[in-house]
């Protein structure tokens, strides 16, 4: 339930008088004595209401609510006026005014206004969560492809972990999309108007690691030229992307353990410390707990890091996601090279279908850019065919499915028509294949 209230009122016995009645009532009060203080101060999505005061030096408080609606139409502004200023606010209730209270008012009347607003900005700011949820939603599946249950699942937690204020650590093997899972983390979150900064550890000389970490001063060592901002300082406010983090130097895991737990870094060559503010997203194919327990990484650091993880399932373990992922690379390489794409045959989807995929989705977009060049069959060379014949027929019945579902938009009756199936054995397979309709709407 919301309970922030402003109040705007150049009278101070007023303000003080405002502001006892409703602390007392458990309400959270902002006071200000001009209309330009508050709206220096008010934030995006206030959750709360405004109560002012129409007659007031500098902005009135008609003036003031019309900056608010052109800001934000549905914040309520509740006005205080004169005995004279009634049919005022009447007109200014036309023009968006939530209600006007009349001096002197009594502190029961001022309640029931704002229990009544704040009901309404609730119900207002939880839409707007709701609208939003949605879009990113939308917005997640066109950068996570992918119709399986892992895939699923995974936009699922991307979408909670988005939004938390926690480091986390991304499991999966080599060209599994975990650079692309760090960006959505960053990209639907409260930082994504911040940097994003991506540092892969692996590449990156020994002896060059610190300085490339915490920057450096001019003269800080031989051939240090200037001051440079390090990969930390350069993201603060967002968020750093530390991939293959197993790779990083233990005596450099001491120095970003430190960063961590003091927000504070020092750049080579330099006494003076900097806060930092940023959100860390390592990646890592091993398990950093095992690497622990063998000496090769601090165990302190991997718990920090690893507060939240997340699991890329490889390609081999969702075989249905690779119809939709190679039009998908296969198109996005023809557009970009001026070419045309010719469709599957079914041969060349069964054999994509079981290969083992060990260079997962890179290897995937690879052998697609392949062939809209022509320089090559459809699939990857010296493919074996990895499953049963069971499996790679369940397998693509469950892309069929999903394929039909999906250009349906889950219309049951316009699938069953396509697909020229009783309405019991599609329920039979949608079952087997863990696949629900409400899914595809």
């Amino acid at each position: 339930m919301l309970n922030a209230v402003i109040v705007v009122d150049d009278e101070a016995s007023i303000r003080t008088a405002v502001e006892q009645w409703l602390s007392l009532s458990g309400f959270a009060v902002q006071l200000f004595s001009r209309a330009e203080e508050c709206l220096t101060h008010l934030p995006k999505d206030f959750p709360g209401v405004i109560l002012s005061d129409v007659r007031m030096p500098g902005l009135s408080g008609l003036e003031l609510l019309a900056e608010v609606q052109r800001r934000d139409a549905d914040l309520p502004v509740i006005l205080l006026t004169g005995h004279g200023d009634v049919p005022m606010a009447v007109e200014a209730m036309r023009d968006g005014a939530y209600d006007f209270l009349e001096k002197p008012f009594s502190p029961e009347a001022l309640l029931n206004s704002l229990r009544r607003a704040l009901d309404k900005r609730g119900l207002i700011l939880e839409n707007r969560r709701l609208h939003q949820q949605a879009d990113h939603r939308m917005q997640l599946e066109s950068s996570l492809l992918g119709v399986s249950r892992g895939l699923q699942n995974l936009r699922r937690q991307v979408l909670d972990l988005a939004t938390l204020p926690v480091n986390v650590l991304i499991r999966g093997e080599t060209g599994s999309g975990k650079e692309l899972v760090a960006r959505c983390l960053h990209d639907f979150g409260p930082r994504a108007k911040k940097p994003f900064v991506a540092l892969n550890c692996a590449a990156i000389p020994e002896q060059l690691f610190e300085a490339e970490l915490f920057g450096h001063e001019s003269g800080a060592f031989t051939g240090a030229q200037g001051k440079r901002i390090g990969k930390l300082e350069y993201a603060h406010g967002g968020t750093l992307f530390l991939d293959e983090i197993e790779s990083m130097p233990l005596a450099q895991q001491v120095k970003l353990l430190r960063v961590l737990q003091e927000q504070k870094l020092e750049r080579l060559g330099s006494n003076q410390s900097i806060h930092v503010d940023l959100r860390i997203i390592a990646a890592t194919k091993p398990d950093l707990l095992e690497e622990a327990r063998a000496g090769r990484f601090r165990e302190d650091l991997a718990y920090r890091l690893n507060v939240a993880q997340l699991r890329l399932p490889p390609l081999r373990e969702r075989r249905e996601d690779i119809p939709l992922l190679f039009d998908h690379f296969a198109h996005s390489a023809a557009e970009r090279l001026g070419r045309s794409v010719e469709p599957l045959s079914g041969a060349q989807l069964g054999r994509l279908l079981s290969h083992d995929w060990p260079g997962n989705v890179r290897e995937l977009a690879n052998v697609a850019e392949r062939q809209v060049l022509g320089l090559g069959e459809s699939e990857p060379e010296g493919i074996e065919a990895g499953q049963s014949l069971a499996a790679q027929q369940e397998a693509f019945e469950a892309h069929c499915l999903k394929a039909a579902l999906t250009r349906h938009k889950g219309d049951i009756k316009a699938v069953l028509a396509e697909l020229q199936l009783p309405r019991r054995t599609f329920n039979e397979k949608m079952q087997r294949h863990g696949l629900a309709r409400d899914t595809f709407l």
